[in-house]
């Protein structure tokens, strides 16, 4: 037995998954430019680590782009379940870069602090507060939706926003920290850009698990099982349920009952 939701709309719900990743990527390129850029004139490292940290990020929503279109195809010979594993495939596949970028930006991070450079310039904060706010509006947007259609990939996209507004934060104290205590300080948005690499390598983390959990085909919680329990037994003629045994592919939750 499937899930209820009807096919159509996962398919709709894949679909849309699929515009708001390619929204994202369309804002982390911009971002990603804005920073880098911002970085090298203004000679903070951090912006540069957090620029690269965007960048990367549009390699991840294409990816989870590319595993939305992929999932919402239909089911055929050789996949007679359909195509939904690509979705959390996708969401692991984001997941490991994110804790390979964390360890790349960790090692320059640590390279920048033992080497002697320039404080970094003050315009580089408003580039920092426009990146904070926007990633923020984005992730509630894009958590909001992912949730809804109970996406893994989406909500994986969600928190990247997240991550992407943290990390900007993070730059945003270690450069205004820089500025204040002028001479002799200026490698602290090099020590921010270490903290940013610590939270992000934490976001990897977390995104890998549940992404991990379903492709392993783990039990849903027992809300899910419960529920469907419930249902089962309101069939006219149903006794009892002996077994519910359920695993989640892609949007849908595939079940094998024994009443």
């Amino acid at each position: 037995m499937s899930s209820a939701q009807h096919p159509h709309a996962s398919v709709n719900n894949l679909q849309t998954g699929a515009r708001v990743a390619l929204f994202g990527m369309l804002v982390n390129l911009i971002f990603a430019a804005a920073k880098i850029l911002g970085g090298l004139f203004g000679h903070a490292y951090v912006l540069i680590a957090d620029g690269i940290e965007s960048a990367l990020d549009v390699a991840g929503s294409f990816v989870i782009w590319g595993g939305l279109k992929f999932a919402a195809r239909p089911p055929d010979e050789t996949h007679p379940y359909g195509h939904g594993k690509a979705e959390p495939i996708a969401a692991a596949l984001v997941a490991f870069g994110v804790l390979a970028a964390a360890a790349g930006l960790a090692i320059q991070s640590v390279r920048e602090i033992l080497t002697p450079h320039y404080g970094p310039a003050p315009f580089t904060l408003w580039i920092l507060i426009v990146v904070i706010v926007v990633k923020e509006i984005l992730f509630r947007y894009v958590n909001r939706i992912g949730r809804h259609v109970e996406s893994t990939a989406v909500q994986t996209d969600a928190w990247h926003h997240r991550s992407d507004a943290l990390t900007s934060a993070a730059a945003f104290i270690g450069i205004s920290v820089a500025l204040i205590g002028g001479s002799g300080w200026q490698s602290a948005d090099d020590w921010a850009a270490l903290f940013a690499c610590a939270v992000i390598a934490a976001n990897g983390i977390r995104l890998l698990r549940p992404a991990f959990y379903e492709i392993m085909d783990t039990a849903p919680r027992g809300k899910i099982v419960r529920s469907i329990r419930q249902t089962a037994r309101s069939v006219p003629g149903v006794i009892d349920v002996e077994k519910c045994r359920a695993r989640k592919m892609g949007l849908d939750f595939y079940v094998d009952l024994h009443v």
